[in-house]
């Protein structure tokens, strides 16, 4: 029986030390064949344990004594120990009637939680905080060609590369990376000033055409909007006045043809 081929989730299992020894011997055996590979793994594992020694001496620490349960539940006074049982009905009241409120609540904010266009905006700045920040490898892939057929055939439709140089911006590559709603496309772009900007596409199943809009996280911001069931995101932290042209000029080379 032929074994089943290596993929991206076997890559990032062997990082995180989880395969079984024969799949973890059949990657050893990959990553000995693709030599890209393993560099990129050696990154990621170099990553991991850097954070692992950081965190350490943190997860060395005794538990504060604050914390210690014994300091949680002090000896009550016996006639604090005879008002317990009214005390648990009435707590009892207390929960059964903020269980009621509390699921209305609940259901409320599940309603308004972020979705669509407001979902694709914070997903974008949320990878332009973690990926534009690293000054190692804010990317995974350099070249425009081999980037758009990888975020392509992982969004399961063609998607360009945007080239911004006359807007002032180098393409530093991009990478496949994952949401709450699938897989999407990461480009990132620096100027001569070392900025960098975020473009962020995936499919869309709410919004899927969606005029631009614009959206403001702090430090991050940018403009998002959606087109023929593709969603994008640009996002940076110049302010919006000049990330909106840039915007533009992103949706002009992306716009999915006219079927």
């Amino acid at each position: 029986m032929t074994d089943r081929p290596i993929t991206e989730d076997d890559l990032q299992a062997y990082v995180d030390e989880r395969l079984e020894p024969p799949r973890q011997r059949r990657v050893e055996a990959y990553l000995a064949d693709h030599p890209d590979a393993a560099k990129r793994l050696a990154a990621f594992r170099a990553q991991r344990d850097a954070l692992r020694a950081a965190l350490a001496p943190v997860a060395a620490e005794p538990l504060p004594s604050r914390l210690d349960i014994r300091h949680l539940t002090p000896r009550q006074p016996r006639w604090r120990a005879q008002m317990r049982p009214l005390q648990a009905l009435a707590a009892s009241f207390i929960l059964l009637s903020a269980g009621g409120l509390g699921g209305w609540q609940l259901n409320e904010h599940g309603r308004s939680s972020p979705n669509g266009i407001g979902a694709l905006a914070q997903e974008a700045a949320d990878s332009y905080s973690v990926f534009a920040t690293d000054p190692l490898h804010p990317v995974e892939i350099a070249e425009p060609v081999g980037l758009s057929h990888w975020i392509g055939s992982r969004l399961n439709r063609p998607v360009g590369v945007p080239d911004l140089a006359r807007a002032g911006y180098r393409l530093l590559g991009g990478r496949v990376i994952s949401t709450p709603h699938g897989p999407a496309g990461l480009y990132m772009y620096e100027d001569s000033k070392g900025m960098r900007l975020g473009v962020l596409v995936r499919p869309m199943k709410i919004d899927r055409t969606a005029k631009m809009a614009e959206h403001d996280f702090g430090d991050v911001r940018g403009y998002s909007w959606a087109d023929q069931g593709l969603g994008y995101s640009l996002v940076g932290s110049a302010p919006a006045s000049t990330l909106h042209p840039v915007a533009d000029e992103v949706r002009r080379q992306l716009a999915p043809p006219m079927s």
